[in-house]
């Protein structure tokens, strides 16, 4: 599956702290590298796992910052976003977006940047969706943490995508797999699915399965998954924002798409409704 990630091009509407980007403002944050975000998919103005966003950037915000982040705050900056009143020369209400939001402090106090995208889709069939991954050694640093330090992951997915792959896996010491440059990634026994507990983050998507796959008779659990071990799986897939893909090879090991398991996995998915921003 070749997916094109997002660009500044893209980017549809832009604000920050409810108001058009200025220079100076975007001056700012083009100097300071020490923040976070969180990215989703919105749908008719909905959110999957909204409240799992809103956890998320407290969260970093209190690492980070020392500050709380308002949950109330962020979704009133998304639906001002969103909506097209905010002076930037569009208009309209846009429903179907990809939406992140970026926090930063330059002066001390939690400032809130708002970009809007068109939104990602995926390919209907699981087998248009499969992926190749390529198998690199490095861990992000501060891995629970959606942090703007993303340049060895953009390095290492982009050499992937160049040699003919999908996505960059990350791995550590004695090829244990953490997760993918911008995905989860779980592989399935026939039994269980097993998440790597090497360092990663924990993705949005990766809590609503695992908030729901036991209920689907599909158990899991975390442990450690090393490259050499790969060959007594008999699936894998990966998961963000986007949503849920098989894998079909890591590196040369060729990978079956369980169809039963990928229609568990992402019925578990699609059945999580959306929130209301």
């Amino acid at each position: 599956m070749t997916t094109r990630l997002p660009t500044t091009t893209d980017v549809t509407r832009l604000e920050i702290d409810g108001a058009p980007a200025t220079a100076d403002a975007l001056r700012a944050r083009a100097l300071d590298t020490f923040g976070h975000f969180t990215a989703m998919q919105v749908r008719d103005g909905r959110v999957r796992g909204l409240g799992l966003h809103l956890a998320r950037l407290d969260a970093a915000t209190r690492e980070l910052f020392d500050q709380g982040l308002d949950g109330e705050r962020v979704r009133d900056l998304v639906r001002h976003a969103l909506a097209g009143d905010g002076g930037d020369g569009t208009a309209g209400v846009i429903a179907d977006a990809s939406v992140r939001v970026y926090v930063h402090a330059p002066e001390g106090t939690p400032s809130l940047m708002v970009t809007v995208r068109p939104p990602t889709e995926l390919p209907a069939a699981m087998a248009d969706r499969a992926q190749a991954l390529k198998s690199v050694a490095y861990v992000r640093p501060v891995a629970h943490i959606k942090h703007l330090g993303g340049f060895a992951q953009a390095y290492h997915g982009r050499a992937a995508r160049r040699a003919g792959y999908d996505e960059a896996l990350l791995t550590g010491p004695d090829g244990e797999i953490s997760e993918g440059a911008i995905t989860n990634v779980a592989f399935f026994d026939g039994h269980e699915v097993v998440w790597p507990d090497a360092p990663h983050l924990a993705g949005i998507t990766m809590q609503l399965l695992e908030a729901g796959l036991a209920d689907a008779g599909l158990p899991w659990r975390r442990g450690p998954v090393r490259l050499r071990n790969l060959p007594g799986y008999r699936a894998a897939f990966v998961a963000n924002s986007w949503g849920v893909s098989p894998v079909r090879r890591v590196d040369d090991l060729e990978l079956a798409l369980d169809e039963k398991l990928m229609a568990t996995v992402a019925g578990v998915y699609e059945e999580v409704p959306r929130d209301l921003i």
